[in-house]
């Protein structure tokens, strides 16, 4: 372990490149390669599996334990943050949740529906690390840049863990559609779950060499500790209900976030299942050219997006952002070639980038001035998540008793019209160009 100066370029770029390490697992595992592999493991008349006691459509089932690991992450994130603000060995922590992690990702291989309690487990576990990890890693931000580095710092983290996490996904493409045959395809897909998590491990390896084990020498995780991160959670609720632009604006950044976060957990899956394709080649490549559609256009979404809130303001913006996911959502219902599909993708990924990134800027500039922006900014995220928990769940529960995710992508047209009309409530003149 190398001891840097806080500020240092190779400490900081040391800390940016572990976004290249880890959102291969995101990308790869979260949106492209894992759905196809998922949706080809079930004959084309069979969509059904029985697990836990009972019988389930294989696209709700899987919505349903991404819900339940989101609803873990939501959970234990304020544990670990309490525990990153406190503890100085907070590096072994961050390493525990990235093998974890990545060591999940290689176990899909074995992956079946023979093996499926095993499956399941490492796809829930996967998002646990995934997850936990960042915890710990945004919690150094602080610790070793400067304030006027760190958002520099952020934007390269970001770019480094788009270009590697597309690099990877090229490559597996590559592998994949180098098979003839669908079982060499399907055994190909395995391979990338391993090439995930070994690339996850090594390329993390330059982070951790150089990151510090922690700026405090505490240790001990007491009782106190532990339940810091909810403690402060608390106190930032009862401020945020004392503001009323804030508490209106995260209240709709809530209802609009479920069905933003939950589109793209299901967009492959429902691409697999209700898109018409050719063959089963077509419908890999076609697939994997859709997320790859989505990551470069989202990228001029958030340009497109930001030069927009500069001129017309951030919440107007957002409205019409809302009013574009809502028509994306019922157009969606009515998609059926892979031509539509792909239009469709690119629209998704226009106003996909923009949301994002707007809607955490808003949300900071209605901030109270404060140093404790970390517990905002934490409050924020469990809201996210939590949101997300509950768009997955309601998202499977109608694509399992109706028996399509159409009619469970349209609904989610419900939650961007109430968040559209969440966001006219807020005061506009309370917002920096609102």
């Amino acid at each position: 372990m190398a001891n840097l100066e806080k500020g240092s370029s190779k400490l900081l770029n040391a800390w940016a490149f572990y976004d290249w390490a880890n959102s291969v697992y995101p990308l790869v595992i979260s949106s492209a390669i894992f759905p196809i592999f998922y949706a080809s493991l079930f004959p084309d008349n069979v969509s059904e599996v029985a697990v836990f006691g009972t019988t389930f459509k294989n696209t709700a089932l899987i919505s349903f334990v991404t819900a339940a690991a989101f609803l873990v992450v939501a959970f234990i994130s304020p544990l670990l943050s309490g525990i990153a603000d406190y503890v100085g060995n907070k590096k072994r922590f961050m390493q525990f949740f990235c093998y974890l992690g990545a060591l999940s990702c290689i176990g899909l291989y074995w992956f079946s529906i023979e093996n499926i309690y095993f499956g399941l487990a490492c796809y829930f576990f996967g998002l646990i690390g995934f997850w936990g990890s960042l915890v710990f890693y945004n919690s150094y931000l602080p610790d070793i840049a400067f304030n006027e580095q760190q958002d520099g710092l952020s934007a390269k983290g970001y770019s480094l863990g788009y270009f590697g996490s597309v690099l990877l996904l090229l490559i597996s493409l590559a592998l994949v559609m180098s098979q003839e045959t669908g079982a060499e395809k399907l055994q190909a897909m395995k391979l990338t779950f391993v090439l995930t998590g070994i690339w996850w491990i090594a390329f993390s390896q330059y982070t951790f060499y150089y990151l510090p084990k922690g700026n405090k020498n505490n240790d001990k995780v007491t009782r106190a500790v532990f339940f810091n991160g909810f403690r402060e959670l608390k106190k930032v609720k009862n401020q945020l209900f004392e503001n009323l632009p804030l508490k209106r604006y995260l209240i709709a950044f809530f209802v609009y976030s479920m069905a933003v976060q939950t589109v793209m957990l299901v967009a492959v899956y429902f691409g697999e299942q209700e898109i018409n394709w050719e063959d089963d080649g077509q419908k890999t490549m076609g697939l994997i050219i859709s997320i790859l559609v989505i990551q470069l256009v989202a990228v001029l979404g958030a340009i497109l997006t930001s030069r927009a809130s500069r001129k017309f303001g951030n919440i107007k913006t957002l409205i019409v952002i809302n009013a574009i996911w809502a028509v994306i959502c019922v157009f969606a219902y009515f998609v059926t070639t892979p031509f539509h599909f792909y239009a469709t993708a690119g629209f998704v990924g226009l106003v996909m980038g923009g949301i994002q990134a707007l809607s955490r800027s808003t949300y900071s500039k209605f901030l109270p001035k404060t140093d404790d922006t970390a517990s905002f900014f934490s409050f924020y995220d469990v809201s996210e998540k939590v949101g997300i928990v509950i768009g997955m769940v309601l998202y499977g529960f109608i694509d399992q008793i109706t028996g399509s995710m159409r009619n469970s992508i349209v609904f989610l047209t419900v939650f961007f019209i109430v968040g559209l009309l969440l966001l006219l409530r807020v005061p506009k003149k309370t917002l920096h160009n609102g």
